[in-house]
Formats: structure tokens, sequence, C-alpha cells
């Protein structure tokens, strides 16, 4: 089931390590079959507020985001980032094709 890497960075930084980050990180997702889906525009917000920027890296499946985020590359360039734009980040399975969201209603579910 595909997984995704989320990330809400509450500010941006132009520091020299945000560039380095930027340069590297693709290398560090190839071996998971990972790819940007969003990269930090800013959203059209709704509803409510949504200060900073947004990513999401898409995956495979949780097993790849997981072993990604812990790969010695990763953890190698990711104090490039933390060290400069605080946020936070989530890994999250996706839900797949016939997805009824009425699954998660509370209460006697129909049919």
């Amino acid at each position: 089931m595909t997984a995704y890497g989320f990330a809400h960075l509450h500010r941006t930084s132009t520091h020299a390590d945000i560039r380095t980050y930027l340069e590297r990180i693709q290398a560090t997702l190839d071996p998971f079959a990972g790819r940007f889906v969003v990269h930090g525009p800013p959203a059209e917000v709704l509803e409510g507020a949504w200060p900073g920027a947004m990513v999401l890296i898409e995956f495979p499946g949780l097993a790849e985001a997981r072993a990604w985020y812990d790969s010695p590359a990763y953890q190698a360039i990711l104090r490039l980032r933390t060290d400069h734009v605080p946020g936070d980040v989530v890994l999250v399975e996706g839900v797949g094709p016939g997805y009824d969201p009425a699954v998660r209603a509370p209460g006697p579910h129909a049919g």
C-alpha cells in the first residue's frame, strides 16, 4: 500500500545548509523509490490557518518510507534541515482503490 512522508515546516530558511540538504535529498530517496508529490509551495488555505510550508513524499509502502527515514544516507543530512527549519514530520499509509470513508464513521454501519 502506498505510503507518504508528510512534513509541515513551520518556517523556511535560506541557510546554506538547506541548499545542501535540498541538493542531497533526492539521492537518499532513490533507493527507496521515494518521490516528491508536493514540495513547499504556499497552500491555498480554505479553513483554519496553515503557517509555513508542506512537503509530501510518496513511497511504495510504509516499510520503504521508514527504511528511507532511518537510512544512514538520510540521517547524515537530516540535521541540515532540522537545525534551521522546525516542523512536524509523519509517515502515514495511504488508502487503496475503492476506499470507503464511511467505514470510519462512528456508530453502526449500514450495508
